[in-house]
């Protein structure tokens, strides 16, 4: 994706609108991509940026309306006084779909990781204007977390070439199974959202946080995990079961291979999956 000379987050950056949420404290940043079609929603991952989807949002602009924040407290948008906890933040996403999307026009609305936690907030907020629900790998579900492999840590006086390179290892032992597709765009996200990343997670990823609201939730739910995905341990059936309730199984999908950053890794299957929803 990248060539010399080629800067592809700017340049696909410059190719959308933006739309700038104005609150108390700050601003938040939301990115608008595509002319016609359905409204389709991303939110990007915990320590992440609209750039999580930076694979997706050319493919998925073609046909929809794209539509990526930068939440409160990540990338360019600020940390709003406002925003601390999971609630507090799905209360300002919502604020901004309402402000982005007139009511009461529906759409899609997919999540990342920790962004899979806000969406599923944020569609219990919505009811019926959310349609599908699509979640990447997410957390929030109350399970015990399985045991993490260690991360490289950069280490004081390390070159920029060395702190590359421990970013490119802690990539491949944690968010892309696939070591060929840690390539140098992915490297240089990494790095840009880590080091503007101002709100912390936490526990939230462990906590129950989605799975508490998922009966209130009124759309349609995907869920996609990567069968390589760090974060789940290879325990795919107990995120089955949790979701069994909520959706059929036909909605229930692995992609063979890939690991948690599905969206980068696995750009291909997942701009399958989002165009198919927004389609139906």
């Amino acid at each position: 994706m990248t060539i010399a000379g080629d800067d592809p987050t700017a340049r696909i950056e410059a190719s959308g609108g933006r739309h700038v949420m104005v609150r108390p404290g700050g601003t938040v940043l939301w990115r608008l991509w595509g002319n016609s079609g359905r409204r389709l929603v991303l939110l990007h991952g915990a320590s992440g940026a609209w750039t999580h989807w930076i694979r997706n949002v050319p493919a998925l602009s073609e046909r929809s309306r794209v539509i990526a924040p930068d939440m409160p407290g990540f990338g360019v948008s600020d940390l709003l006084p406002a925003a601390h906890t999971a609630d507090a933040l799905a209360d300002l996403v919502a604020e901004g779909i309402e402000e982005v999307v007139a009511g009461p026009e529906e759409f899609d609305l997919a999540g990342f990781s920790f962004g899979g936690i806000i969406a599923g907030l944020v569609a219990a907020r919505l009811g019926a204007r959310v349609r599908t629900l699509v979640l990447f790998g997410p957390g929030g579900l109350g399970l015990p977390r399985s045991a993490m492999p260690a991360l490289v840590p950069v280490q004081p006086g390390m070159t920029d070439e060395a702190v590359r390179q421990v970013h490119r290892d802690n990539l491949r032992i944690l968010m892309i199974a696939d070591p060929d597709k840690v390539d140098p765009l992915a490297v240089t996200l990494q790095i840009d959202n880590l080091r503007r990343a101002r709100f912390r997670s936490g526990r939230i990823p462990e906590s129950d946080a989605l799975v508490r609201v998922l009966p209130e939730v009124r759309a349609r739910i995907v869920t996609v995990w990567g069968e390589r995905d760090a974060f789940v341990g290879g325990d795919l059936d107990a995120r089955r079961r949790v979701f069994a309730p909520f959706q059929s199984a036909a909605d229930f999908r692995v992609i063979a291979g890939a690991g948690h950053w599905l969206p980068y890794e696995a750009a291909d299957e997942v701009n399958a999956i989002l165009r198919a929803v927004v389609s139906r």
